[in-house]
């Protein structure tokens, strides 16, 4: 029986890591979100979960949406909006220089 409480033990693991991992990619992709915010959301979500000794996805659920939630929370909304612009900044420009690639052959 211990064998199956190692395979149950294992798999929840592997569950934990992988939700946090999505968590953290996601975290990333939002506007404004620095290195440092993603250090504390993770620091705040394992304390968390260590101490209630519960799974990620049973506190927080979806870790897009927390991914989401976590963002508008740490990141101050004018960081945020600065971030959208400079983004649409910069892929505005990517396809201003794609077509002139497209146009002149290179």
């Amino acid at each position: 029986m211990a064998s199956k409480d190692r395979t149950a033990d294992t798999a929840s693991e592997k569950a934990r890591e992988k939700w946090m991992a999505r968590f953290q990619v996601r975290l990333a992709m939002q506007p404004g979100v620095d290195r440092a915010v993603v250090l504390q959301a993770v620091k705040e979500v394992t304390t968390h979960c260590a101490d209630r000794g519960e799974s990620p996805q049973t506190v927080y659920g979806d870790p897009d949406a927390h991914a989401v939630r976590t963002a508008e929370r740490l990141v101050p909304p004018d960081v945020a909006a600065r971030a959208k612009r400079r983004s649409a900044a910069v892929d505005s420009l990517g396809s201003a220089l794609k077509r002139a690639r497209d146009i002149t052959g290179l």
